[in-house]
């Protein structure tokens, strides 16, 4: 089986989640935990150790995080190796809704390779500006008159 994993400070990795059932998929492969305020390592930990329980060692972990060498993807990343599974991770910092949503359709269709792939271009692509036109269409300097 492939799981997808989503740690996160705050509420991030849940609330990602929370979407990721709003639209439609609520399955047992996609799991998420965080650290909160006030909560501390150790305590983290062991709520990570319980969520991975069910996965096992022929499994594999597409594991998102929201941070870069932060405590939930390092401790995540830790508790993995723990349970010999780090060979069978693909892992992610910086994670956004466009690549949990790729993660989602493709966990159990795609290679692992290709879906990797994917989930950088998605995670890169749903970032853009929004230019917001302004409705007077004069020039600023009419402004200071």
């Amino acid at each position: 089986m492939r799981y997808l994993v989503m740690v996160s400070h705050g509420t991030l990795a849940p609330g990602l989640h929370s979407v990721l059932k709003m639209l439609g998929n609520d399955a047992a492969n996609i799991l998420s935990t965080s650290l909160v305020d006030g909560m501390g390592a150790d305590e983290y930990v062991e709520n990570l150790k319980a969520l991975l329980a069910p996965v096992a060692a022929d499994d594999e972990v597409v594991l998102l995080g929201d941070i870069v060498g932060g405590s939930p993807l390092t401790n995540a990343m830790n508790t993995l190796a723990e349970k010999g599974l780090l060979a069978h991770t693909v892992a992610f910092g910086g994670m956004n809704l466009p690549m949990a949503m790729t993660a989602m359709m493709g966990l159990s269709t795609m290679d692992l390779d290709s879906l990797k792939q994917m989930m950088l271009q998605e995670g890169k692509n749903g970032m853009s500006e929004l230019v917001i036109p302004t409705d007077d269409g004069e020039d600023d300097e009419d402004d200071d008159i």
